[in-house]
């Protein structure tokens, strides 16, 4: 009995370990936001695994679109939009930066999880 304990409570703690509960941000029109890569106090959300390459999850919850827009540097590398109830994920690694664009109202749930190796 007390096997089966350990054994359930060593699990979810190992599905804590990996899993994060996302992030509810809530884009207000004409805005721009720091999403992560700036560093503390400048992002909307905390990537836990900063230190190495990880996924950014990005879901659209709200009614308008927005776009992510992911920056080296003050250099724009990639932007594209997210249009309401899709889920965009992208692998980043440390020096990116990832920001929210929109001209309407906008909401997005971010999370993040690490890239496994093989």
């Amino acid at each position: 009995m007390n096997i089966k304990i350990t054994l359930i409570a060593l699990f979810g703690f190992m599905l804590s370990a990996t899993a994060q509960e996302a992030a509810i941000i809530d884009l207000d029109p004409n805005q721009s936001m720091s999403i992560t890569g700036k560093g503390p106090g400048q992002d909307a959300t905390i990537n836990p695994f900063v230190h190495v390459d990880s996924i950014i999850v990005v879901s659209n919850i709200g009614k308008g679109d927005f776009s992510i827009r992911v920056q080296k540097e003050g250099e724009i590398l990639q932007e594209f939009a997210v249009k309401p109830e899709q889920t965009q994920e992208l692998i980043i690694s440390k020096g990116l930066e990832i920001y929210f664009d929109t001209d309407v109202i906008a909401k997005a749930a971010v999370s993040y999880r690490p890239v496994k190796k093989e």
